[in-house]
């Protein structure tokens, strides 16, 4: 006997996942399925676009920081800096956006109380941990304010270098804090 195929295979296309956007040559597929106009409704799209974009600063950050660190170990300072800055990248990169951006994305999508309050308990400490990184203890893998404004006595085109991922760090806790207090 022949069998016909289902209406729902004929007329629901399956959703491919889509983030995060890989090259072809990387073995890996994408992960999530993420469109903010088709899965999120109108009058929260703005927000979720917001946080979006406030994910993607902490990821230029991390990597802007990165930078600071190599020309914090290549003007003198210690390699455990460096070390730690890629971690953090490595790490919180992904961990951001799987335990804070997903959370509250699926909040907005699905209406989820679980996923709002996962979503503030995990952005929350994403908050302090920017404030950590703005405010920059050496030996924590961060070119924050102590750091950068001390190394200015051993090599002021280093401190300059630091300098960006401070206020990027800085940016990031002002705007997370707006982003949590909304």
């Amino acid at each position: 006997s022949v069998q016909c195929p289902t209406l729902a295979k004929l007329f629901i296309a399956e959703k491919v996942n889509n983030f995060p956007p890989l090259p072809r040559f990387i073995p890996l597929k994408p992960c999530f399925y993420q469109d903010f106009d088709a899965e999120i409704p109108p009058q929260h799209r703005t927000m979720a676009k917001r946080l979006y974009y406030l994910w993607m600063l902490n990821s230029i950050t991390l990597a802007v920081n990165l930078v600071g660190c190599l020309a914090w170990l290549i003007g003198g300072g210690g390699a455990v800096n460096f070390g730690l800055a890629i971690l953090w990248l490595i790490l919180f990169t992904p961990c951001s956006y799987v335990c804070w951006f997903r959370p509250i994305y699926k909040a907005f999508k699905t209406d989820s109380s679980f996923s709002f309050m996962a979503f503030f308990f995990t952005f929350m400490a994403q908050l302090v941990i920017s404030i950590i990184q703005a405010v920059g203890i050496p030996g924590w893998g961060v070119c924050g304010w102590i750091a950068a404004i001390s190394f200015f006595g051993t090599n002021v085109g280093s401190a300059v270098v630091m300098l960006i991922p401070t206020v990027l760090f800085t940016g990031m806790a002002v705007f997370s804090f707006i982003a949590l207090t909304m």
